[in-house]
């Protein structure tokens, strides 16, 4: 008997249509109570590996789930890093955040829960999608800008779950999303972890997981993590923070990407 979807409909690419090894799935989510995408590559390294682990990329204002793969070749650099023995087999998953406005925040918003969607539906569609992912799947949040504040976020909140968090260029208040985005945030949740990194890091039930930190040194926002690294010393919180060349831009976030993957792979072997 097929176990039941957690989903009320879910639309998948023709594998047969050549794409780079990426697949491109639409899916009714329970959390956000309408369509969301996710774009999914599985390296052929990862066929017949139990538990699969699934790594989560999350993009940045104005972006869509297609932004880490066709902007960032995130596909291409796990595959290079598989191939050298730097990365353990894993499942790349890269969600749309919700697609409210310029950016969802990965936030709580008062008609729909965009957290819920990445911590709980995008790893049950993991589950649905990919041989060898299941509920022991080690479960590695990353990402850029916005996606770099969900994820620390949410590695602070779910401390259980997540089992190493990274972040590229972060935003680290919810409050610097009033000079990007062209909507009020009335309707996000206004909880201390769900406006504040650090608060969310800080208040983590339990040791947050392994952390990452990376910025480049031309990007606006390299003050605001170099403070955010300087309170998680302060605050006793363990973490990894990396600066290098590079702006609030695609070359720094392509090239970054290669030392979050390898942080990623170093937590999971230190996991086994």
């Amino acid at each position: 008997m097929s176990t039941p979807s957690s989903f009320r409909t879910v639309e998948r690419s023709d594998p047969a249509i050549a794409a780079d090894g990426l697949e491109f799935v639409t899916v009714k989510s329970p959390a956000l109570g309408r369509r969301a995408d996710v774009t999914v590559y599985v390296p052929p390294a990862a066929r017949g590996v139990a538990d699969l682990p699934v790594a989560v990329l999350l993009h940045g204002v104005f972006g869509s789930h297609w932004a880490w793969a066709l902007k960032g070749g995130a596909h291409r650099t796990a595959a290079r890093l598989l191939a050298e023995g730097a990365l353990p087999p894993l499942a790349l998953l890269m969600p749309s955040d919700g697609l409210w406005g310029d950016g969802s925040g990965y936030v709580r918003h008062a008609d729909h829960d965009a957290e819920r969607w990445i911590v709980e539906d995008v790893p049950a569609l993991a589950r649905e999608l990919v041989e060898g992912c299941s509920e022991r799947s080690p479960l590695l949040l990353a990402g850029l800008s916005m996606g770099g504040f969900g994820a620390l976020r949410l590695a602070g909140k779910y401390p259980q779950r997540i089992a190493a968090a990274a972040a590229l260029s972060a935003v680290t208040q919810a409050a610097q999303f009033d000079g990007l985005i062209g909507e009020s945030r009335a309707g996000w949740s206004a909880a201390d972890a769900d406006r504040s990194v650090l608060a969310a890091l800080a208040g983590a039930p339990g040791s947050p997981p392994p952390l990452y930190l990376g910025c480049g040194w031309d990007d606006p926002y390299l003050e605001a993590n170099r403070a955010l690294h300087r309170a998680l010393q302060r605050a006793g919180i363990a973490h990894r923070y990396v600066e290098g060349a590079g702006g609030h831009d695609w070359p720094y976030w392509s090239a970054a990407l290669a030392g979050v993957l390898r942080f990623f792979g170093d937590a999971l072997r230190a996991g086994l």
